[in-house]
């Protein structure tokens, strides 16, 4: 009995254990790791694309992917489940369309308990209310611009806000309603822009206590010796050359009420001064990185530096001043002529005691730190740091000293020369073409022009220069440029030849040559105009256009001349 006990006991000890080491068999989990890159149509990483991955029709895990479009997920699964199972990846991002891809059992590569499987993927567009909603809302935001029908800065706050309320709201239940994430919002304010103008306002706020700027004026006039045509080219050679190196905005603001002076002495329309000046400072302000508002936004997007801009722009600045010269001696020929001073050297009297410099000390310091301040801007590539660093630089030393020296009043400097609106505006502005980028309306707008070119540079360049340039000239060429930074980085890539940046260098001089096409083209325009019209000079759109629009025409012209021949 004993013994047929222990038997049996034997038996189903043994059957225990076999039962139980097949069911740690079953049971034990193996590593699945899975990994690729995303990336759109145009072979840009896609930054927080949401990944899942699907077993047997269940979801188990969702990861987003990085910066640089990359994923990589991992998970603990049966091996059966992984040899046999049903795998799906699936990949969503708003205003893509959502693509599954079914894993082969077969393809996944295994080593011990390990599992390795890698897909990379391009998702395309999908154009669903999030595309309509923000395309929409920003045309209407450039027509608003465009016309002064609201203040920019609140049109483009109205806008970035619209913007973000929909994607955080309805876009939050509905992924074909989200436009874009607050976090990508914030990632789409340059702050390299930002700082650059403000550091760029403080130097300015500083320098114009000093009375250099109405100096030069009475200077203008002192070489000319009451030659009025003289006079208009002297006066558009230093407004070409202080807009080089302040900006174009800021050069009108203090050289328009001196200019309005000096004609009304001289009995001319002042119109006959304000319009060559204005075209001197859109056409100045061309030349390097810091001029004007559309080069500051190619070279921080792009990376250029303040001489590339100098090296590739400077040649068709100087050939359209030249231009300028001719042009204005042709269509204003008769009005200089009826400028009379009686005494001359009394009048430049008047003016020397009028226009003095009121502080050489705050000057001399301020030229100083200007000159430091250029050298960086020439140098900043070869020290890896972005322009707005001397220009914050600067303008905190500037202002430090003027204030510990009590010439400058601090609260004055912060709340009068630093123009907030300004700032506020290209941040709002930035989010508002970061979402028009997100929901793909700028590459549906690349895709058009590289397939109009057929990737030929010749007809590329004339596309990019030319639209730019009539385009600026009726809005704002602020918006426009900043709609046009990710157009044209994609038409760099593609584009055989585009390698020497022909492409930047064409949108900078139609941005900029073509503000001078009519008196809503570029900021310098409106503020010269309003200050003319706040002193009973009222110059009228026909007027401007008039002048203005052939000039442009004729410059824009010497530049396609000239990319053509030498790019």
């Amino acid at each position: 009995m004993k013994k047929r006990f222990w038997i049996f006991f034997l038996l189903f000890s043994f059957f225990i254990g076999l039962s139980c080491t097949y069911a740690q068999e079953t049971t034990k989990k193996a590593s699945l790791y899975l990994a690729g890159k995303v990336e759109n149509t145009h072979k840009e990483p896609l930054e927080d694309v949401e990944v899942f991955l699907f077993v047997n029709n269940t979801p188990v895990k969702k990861v987003f992917t990085s910066s640089r479009g990359t994923y990589h997920l991992e998970i603990e699964l049966p091996p059966e489940v992984i040899k046999n199972g049903k795998l799906i990846l699936k990949f969503e991002k708003a205003a893509f369309k959502t693509k599954e891809f079914k894993i082969p059992n077969q393809a996944i590569a295994g080593k011990n308990n390990n599992f390795y499987f890698k897909q990379n993927l391009i998702l395309k567009r999908a154009i669903g209310p999030a595309f309509w909603i923000a395309t929409i809302i920003f045309i209407i935001i450039y027509i608003i611009i465009s016309f002064e029908l609201l203040h920019r800065t609140i049109a483009a706050m109205l806008g970035a806000a619209i913007i973000l309320i929909i994607s955080c709201t309805i876009g939050h239940f509905d992924i074909s309603y989200h436009i874009i994430s607050f976090e990508r919002a914030i990632e789409a304010i340059d702050m390299n822009v930002i700082f650059l103008l403000m550091g760029m306002m403080l130097v300015v706020g500083v320098l114009k206590k000093t009375g250099i700027f109405q100096w030069c004026a009475y200077m203008s006039y002192k070489l000319a010796r009451g030659n009025v045509a003289i006079l208009s080219i002297i006066s558009c050679i230093f407004i070409a050359i202080t807009s080089a190196f302040l900006d174009n905005v800021t050069t009108m603001l203090l050289y328009t009420p001196v200019l309005i002076e000096i004609a009304i002495a001289l009995r001319i329309n002042p119109f006959s001064l304000l319009l060559p000046g204005i075209m001197a400072s859109n056409i100045g302000g061309t030349a390097t990185l810091i001029g004007d508002p559309p080069n500051i936004l190619i070279g921080s997007y792009a990376g250029f530096t303040f001489m590339d801009f100098v090296k590739n722009l400077i040649v068709p600045v100087l050939l359209s001043m030249v231009l300028l010269v001719v042009y204005n001696e042709l269509f204003f020929s008769k009005e200089y002529k009826k400028g009379k001073v009686e005494n001359v050297e009394k009048f430049i009297e008047k003016l020397k005691e009028e226009y003095q410099i009121t502080d050489r000390t705050l000057l001399w310091f301020g030229l100083f730190i200007v000159t430091i301040v250029v050298f960086f801007f020439i140098t900043h590539g070869l020290w890896h740091m972005e322009a707005s660093v001397p220009a914050l630089f600067g303008g905190t030393l500037l202002a430090t000293y003027g204030v510990l020296t009590n010439r400058i009043n601090l609260l004055e400097l912060i709340e009068k020369d630093i123009e907030w609106a300004t700032l506020l505006f290209f941040i709002f502005l930035f989010i508002l073409v970061g979402a028009v980028e997100e929901v793909g309306l700028l590459s549906l707008i690349a895709d058009w022009v590289h397939k109009v070119s057929h990737g030929n540079l010749v007809l590329s360049i004339c596309i990019i220069l030319w639209v730019s340039a009539i385009m600026s000239a009726f809005v704002d060429n602020i918006p426009f440029t900043a709609t046009m930074l990710p157009i044209v980085a994609y038409l760099t890539k593609v584009t055989p030849g585009a390698e020497s940046n022909v492409l930047w260098w064409a949108l900078a001089l139609g941005a900029c040559f073509g503000g001078n096409g009519t008196l809503i083209g570029a900021s310098a325009n409106v503020v010269t105009v309003g200050i003319a019209e706040s002193v009973g000079y009222r110059i009228t759109f026909f007027e401007f256009f008039k002048y203005a629009f052939v000039y442009m025409i004729l410059s824009v012209l010497i530049c396609n001349i000239w990319l053509l021949l030498f790019y």
